[in-house]
């Protein structure tokens, strides 16, 4: 079994494509936790987004106003987030798994309002889907034409997961966003508002995270089916563990899983006669998942992460 140039090119491409969605989607999960605020309802999440994206996406053949109508369903779900666990003191981690049955309930519904009772929408057009910039300005065929032949909203998720590590690092905001998942006690002391700082975080991983969905009807499908997300969003969460909830680290640990992802499609090629089931190979995302949480350590999360502020007491 050799792999070309062409096909080591293609591999890459491939690990940016399956590594986008997971790179925005832990972008909105170190958002919240940052904060003090754990959102598993990550899946959910890009559930909706995928949904509203595609849903919209083939109504009116744009796909930017598919991404803000999926950035839109984001924040709603990240408002009833943030309305239970943060107003209502609700368990964090219980909103979130009702996040996690009550978004994929609304695609779904939705989905069969407005296509005729089907579950899937219909496909999004090539000519909707966002554009190709960079592999275009090589030659046909070439090993950099087949590496960087990603839709144009791979490199937007790059771009906004810079931008989540330079507002978190390097703004007085982000410092506020870290005192107050730390101690917000002693933030509010200092005239922070925790609640605002927190509702802020966690309707941002909600529009993060339904954005991750998004793209993937943009770029690897062209529809929305039910099973669409397929546990990226927990792969999602999994990678901010493993990259001890730092962008930089997440980043990383996303391209491992996406990396696993496009080695797995590869290997069931036929051409490489690589003769394993295919239901095997697609295990392997999964496999990787489990044994990087096993052998990581400890991960420390910010000290008031998922802890309820109750400003009157004592």
């Amino acid at each position: 079994m050799i792999f070309s140039a062409s096909d080591i090119g293609l591999l890459i491409s491939s690990t940016l494509t399956y590594a986008a969605p997971l790179i925005i989607a832990g972008m909105g999960s170190i958002m919240s936790e940052t904060s003090g605020v754990v959102n598993i309802g990550i899946e959910g999440q890009m559930t909706i987004g995928a949904f509203s994206c595609a849903a919209v996406a083939v109504l009116t053949g744009n796909p930017w106003i598919g991404l803000l109508a999926g950035a839109l369903a984001g924040a709603f779900f990240g408002l009833l987030h943030a309305l239970a666990s943060i107003t209502f003191k609700a368990d964090q981690t219980i909103s979130g798994i009702a996040v996690n049955l009550l978004a994929p309930g609304a695609a779904i519904y939705f989905c069969k309002a407005i296509f005729t009772g089907s579950t899937q929408t219909r496909p999004v057009e090539l000519s909707d889907k966002l554009p190709v910039v960079l592999g275009t300005i090589f030659p046909a065929n070439s090993f950099f034409n087949y590496m960087f032949k990603n839709y144009l909203s791979v490199y937007v998720c790059l771009v906004l997961a810079a931008g989540i590590w330079f507002l978190l690092f390097k703004t007085r905001y982000g410092l506020r966003i870290r005192a107050v998942g730390e101690h917000p006690r002693a933030a509010a002391t200092l005239g922070i508002s925790v609640f605002k700082v927190r509702y802020f975080c966690v309707l941002l991983s909600g529009i993060l995270a339904a954005l991750g969905g998004a793209i993937i009807p943009l770029s690897t499908v062209s529809y929305f089916f039910p099973s669409i997300i397929s546990g990226q969003g927990f792969i999602a969460i999994a990678a901010v563990i493993f990259g001890k909830f730092k962008p930089k680290n997440t980043v990383l640990a996303c391209f491992l899983f996406g990396f696993c992802k496009s080695l797995a499609l590869a290997l069931g090629n036929p051409k490489f006669g690589f003769s394993v089931s295919v239901h095997l190979l697609n295990m392997i995302p999964y496999i990787i998942t489990l044994t990087v949480l096993l052998f990581i350590g400890r991960s420390h999360a910010p000290a008031a992460s998922g802890k309820i502020y109750d400003p009157s007491a004592g």
